[in-house]
């Protein structure tokens, strides 16, 4: 029950009002002076692995390639190929002039006969006393050098045409029959493209995630309805100190023929980290010095700062402090400070609080 006074003294009145005794504490104090606990959702830490999509351009090479070379100069007797043929192994390819290599041979061959035939003639009549040893043994040798000569020759003359050294596809020429050559004239080039392998340049942060045997699409740009399967062949050992990047050398089959040499390629694939915390993205607010939430520790909010790795729909990878199995707030975090008292509740339970968009959060 409250008392009015009313005590009138000389011009003016002086009106005291009695009642029920003023609280000094605000409305989120309890009676004890405590400050109230807030009601929010909880949401307990799980890990998931980080994943990284890489996305550059490769350009393809044949399986094995080569500029073909004369190994000797002379004049073009023969071209024994069109552009685009497919040759096998030790097929030819040019012919040069070669009557004189053919003759050295054909002379040699006949020196051989001759000291074929002293050798065998020395040997039948070793034990009469009519030859000695060093006698055949000068045969010997003669036959030897004889022999090394033929080869010689006949090596000389194997020079005089251009073979494949692997099976492939011949390339485009501008010799033709008649034509003086030297061992610096190009003759053609020749691919061996039933798979081709392409080259890319991947960042450094992904070394160590891609290994050899790994499959990872790919689409040639002349192609891009087709995409394709590249395997990693090879990966290379040190990284490039200027650009930070390292070369992966992958390889896709060819067997129809339809993909060519030095096509460029997109190469995308996705590389798998280290598991990290995953919170809610509602349950990341951004302050002066960054990103952090607010996490719950003996019924109290704490704040813990993060570090954003990555984002899926409505839950983003973050580095933090955060445990497995820690309980954070994931609803209600605009009414907590640090240390407030916090009550966990049921998300859509009665009292609990509306989500709440938290700021966009930006990529770390």
């Amino acid at each position: 029950m409250s008392v009015r006074i009313i005590i009138a003294a000389g011009a003016g009145l002086v009106i005291a009002a009695c009642g029920p005794e003023s609280r000094s504490g605000s409305a989120d104090e309890a009676e004890d002076g405590e400050e109230r606990a807030v009601r929010v959702v909880a949401e307990t830490v799980t890990y998931e692995r980080s994943t990284r999509r890489v996305e550059v351009v490769g350009t393809a090479r044949a399986r094995q390639s080569a500029v073909i070379y004369p190994e000797t100069s002379g004049q073009v007797d023969q071209v024994l190929f069109e552009a685009g043929d497919y040759v096998e192994a030790g097929a030819e390819l040019l012919q040069l002039e070669s009557e004189v290599e053919r003759l050295a041979v054909r002379l040699a061959q006949v020196e051989v006969d001759q000291a074929e035939q002293l050798l065998a003639r020395y040997r039948r009549i070793e034990g009469t006393g009519a030859v000695s040893a060093a006698q055949i043994d000068e045969a010997r040798t003669a036959l030897d050098a004889a022999r090394i000569d033929l080869e010689s020759a006949e090596l000389a003359l194997s020079k005089r045409t251009v073979r494949a050294p692997f099976a492939g596809h011949t390339g485009l020429t501008d010799i033709d029959p008649g034509a003086r050559i030297n061992s610096e004239t190009v003759i053609t080039d020749l691919d061996d493209r039933s798979a081709l392998r392409i080259d890319f340049d991947a960042p450094e942060s992904v070394f160590g995630q891609v290994s050899r045997g790994d499959s990872i699409p790919v689409i040639a740009f002349a192609a891009p309805d087709r995409p394709l399967t590249a395997t990693v062949r090879t990966v290379d050992s040190r990284i490039d100190p200027d650009r930070r990047v390292f070369v992966v050398r992958a390889e896709i089959p060819n067997e129809d023929d339809r993909l060519r040499p030095g096509m460029s390629f997109r190469v995308a694939f996705e590389t798998v980290g280290a598991p990290l915390p995953a919170v809610p993205e509602a349950a990341i607010l951004w302050g002066g010095d960054g990103a952090y939430v607010w996490a719950i520790e003996d019924g109290a909010a704490t704040r813990r700062d993060i570090t954003i790795v990555s984002r899926e729909p409505g839950r983003v990878l973050v580095r933090a402090d955060l445990p497995r199995g820690a309980s954070i707030v994931a609803q209600g975090v605009q009414k907590v400070r640090e240390g407030t008292p916090v009550t966990p509740v049921a998300d859509g339970a009665e009292g609990a609080p509306a989500l709440t968009a938290a700021p966009a959060a930006k990529a770390g």
